[in-house]
């Protein structure tokens, strides 16, 4: 992957917020994601949360796994702290790094591949236990960076661009998350800003295990089987001395709609998915009534959008295992080695 860095230059009269930042200050390198791929839209959006919220980019800890979702973390935040962990670990690796120093912002960005495959584990424990943490699932439903396979959130009945139709059950990561105790949940659309910029905002200041589920189209699979034009097609006919991709450029997926409205969007393959903006009445608090949404919108064929369920009274793991306050590397010697006698209190608790 080649990391290019945006140009320096900043207008002044560029918006600054209440640290006299500008949206500059939250970006980081050029992204190298195909044209039009709704993972951009979200990066954009965390860009304009972290910037409405006033947030010292050096207080945010970002972290990742593997696939087309885990690069973007090098497009956003280029100041924050970051880590990019092996596929399906992210989870793993954010709790030890919380536990660590909790004066941190958390935020853990995974792919449907990355969380829902190899890493479902990780990703239950970690809701589980109540991490701190805003846990973005940037969701397309298929493998992107190894063609476009059916990743485990794809839909029964969907179809690949080979027209191969899938005949596995989904995962819905939205009920896994309620089901395991998540204290907020939530789903949006990546070209719905209006919408996920302020769940982000809700999650990034909830004190739990915060988890958002974004569907994020992706442009790079809509050339189909059988075209002169596809990719494939031109590799199987054509002796070249290596192998180019060009990605043909398109448009970004946009959608405005009311809460209780129903929205049905294109996709660049010609398919289309139909969002249900939750409407005003839902109780967010009811962690059963959310349950019971999502299974009448997934019957009506649906995808309910918005604030799922919100716990007013969250814990977090800290809270669980009672640690320090102070960042461990900040601990001295007197409070890291605190002798034997305490040290056999705690194996006496133990027995």
């Amino acid at each position: 992957m080649t990391y290019l860095p945006k140009p320096k230059f900043r207008h002044p009269a560029l918006e600054t917020n209440e640290l006299g930042f500008t949206h500059r200050d939250y970006e980081g390198a050029i992204s190298t994601l195909c044209a039009g791929c709704g993972h951009d839209s979200i990066s954009s959006a965390i860009m304009r949360a972290c910037f409405e919220l006033s947030l010292p980019p050096h207080r945010i800890a970002k972290l990742s796994g593997i696939g087309c979702s885990s690069k973007t973390p090098t497009y956003f935040l280029g100041q924050a702290h970051g880590f990019n962990s092996v596929h399906g670990r992210m989870p793993s690796v954010l709790t030890g790094a919380n536990l660590a120093n909790r004066e941190l912002i958390y935020l853990g960005v995974s792919g449907d591949g990355d969380s829902a495959s190899i890493g479902f584990g990780q990703f239950a424990h970690a809701i589980r236990r109540g991490v701190n943490m805003c846990y973005i699932v940037e969701n397309n439903g298929v493998y992107g960076l190894t063609k476009g396979q059916f990743s485990a959130t794809s839909d029964k009945g969907s179809k690949s661009k080979r027209g191969v139709a899938n005949t596995d059950t989904a995962i819905d990561l939205v009920a896994v998350a309620l089901q395991l105790g998540a204290t907020f949940v939530a789903r949006s659309f990546s070209g719905d800003k209006g919408q996920l910029v302020p769940l982000i905002k809700a999650a990034i200041e909830h004190e739990g295990a915060a988890f958002i589920d974004c569907i994020s189209p992706c442009v790079a699979f809509n050339n189909h089987d059988g075209s002169t034009k596809s990719f494939d097609y031109v590799r199987a006919h054509n002796a070249a001395l290596n192998s180019l991709d060009f990605m043909t450029s398109r448009a970004p997926i946009t959608a405005d709609y009311e809460p209780g409205a129903l929205e049905v969007i294109e996709l660049h393959d010609g398919s289309s998915i139909r969002l249900r903006k939750i409407a005003p009445e839902h109780d967010v608090h009811d962690r059963i009534a959310a349950i019971n949404l999502l299974h009448q919108r997934a019957a009506a064929g649906e995808i309910a959008t918005g604030l799922i369920y919100v716990d007013q009274e969250p814990v977090d793991l800290h809270h669980h295992l009672a640690t320090v306050e102070k960042p461990l590397n900040e601990l001295g010697e007197a409070e890291l080695c605190p002798g034997s006698a305490a040290l056999e209190r705690i194996n006496a608790g133990l027995r």
